[in-house]
């Protein structure tokens, strides 16, 4: 099931759950906020917690900026 909200990536950027980028689809569990980011395929590739709004994630404690799909998972540095 898909949700739309919020979740931080593994390079500390906010993503939309419904475009997460990267060709991942994402499935959320709303009362567990628990946000899985899988492959079309259905591998697990990044766990994160389910975010309603940007205004919770600031509310969290997290700077964190929203990028578009388009913006690459991972840094050319690690092999991305």
């Amino acid at each position: 099931m898909s949700t739309e909200g919020f979740f931080i990536d593994w390079d500390g950027n906010a993503r939309s759950t419904s475009d997460p980028g990267g060709g991942y689809l994402c499935e959320t569990d709303t009362a567990a906020r628990y946000v899985a980011i899988m492959t079309k395929s259905g591998a697990l590739m990044h766990e994160g917690t389910y975010y309603k709004s940007l205004a919770d994630i600031e509310k969290a404690g997290i700077k964190a900026q929203l990028v578009p799909g388009s913006h690459p998972w991972g840094r050319k540095e690690d092999g991305f």
